[in-house]
């Protein structure tokens, strides 16, 4: 059984799917975090699109180690996954979804919350926004880190 899913996609996230995919007979939690195309930005008004671009030969292992750092911090952890697209998004579309299942929701709230936080610090996906002002690179862009370790 499948208990990891990573994935980098240029097709829509399957967020019920991914729901479905994380409920195991151990786990009385899951909890899924689902990032979404906003009509704004970082002063930055009018946003209509984002273009996510990626480095997908190291998505895939950051990702997974990501994953790795979750069960380690908290072994509890049932099944984790880490999904985002690149491409071109509308209003409202899914870019990322981060979904754990653990038997409680403490492990789960927190294993989810550490692998949006460390995905956005540690995976190289960079977005374009396409706005009233024109088109720019995302203003909250930062060097990639490594994945921290507990």
């Amino acid at each position: 059984m499948m208990t990891t899913w990573i994935e980098l996609t240029p097709d829509e996230l399957p967020i019920a799917a991914v729901y479905e995919w994380a409920l195991d007979p151990s786990a009385g939690a899951v909890v899924l975090f689902s990032g979404t195309v906003r009509d704004h930005a970082e002063h930055r008004t009018g946003v209509r699109e984002l273009v996510y671009e990626a480095y997908e030969s190291e998505v895939t292992p950051r990702m997974s180690e990501i994953a790795a750092e979750m069960r380690r911090r908290w072994p509890s952890v049932c099944k984790a996954a880490l999904l985002h697209r690149v491409g071109s998004l509308a209003l409202t579309e899914c870019s990322v979804v981060v979904a754990v299942s653990a038997p409680h929701r403490d492990a789960a709230f927190e294993a989810a919350r550490f692998g949006i936080d460390t995905l956005k610090a540690t995976v190289p996906i960079w977005k374009q926004e396409h706005h009233d002002g024109g088109t720019d690179w995302g203003l909250q862009s930062q060097p990639i880190a490594e994945v921290p370790r507990a």
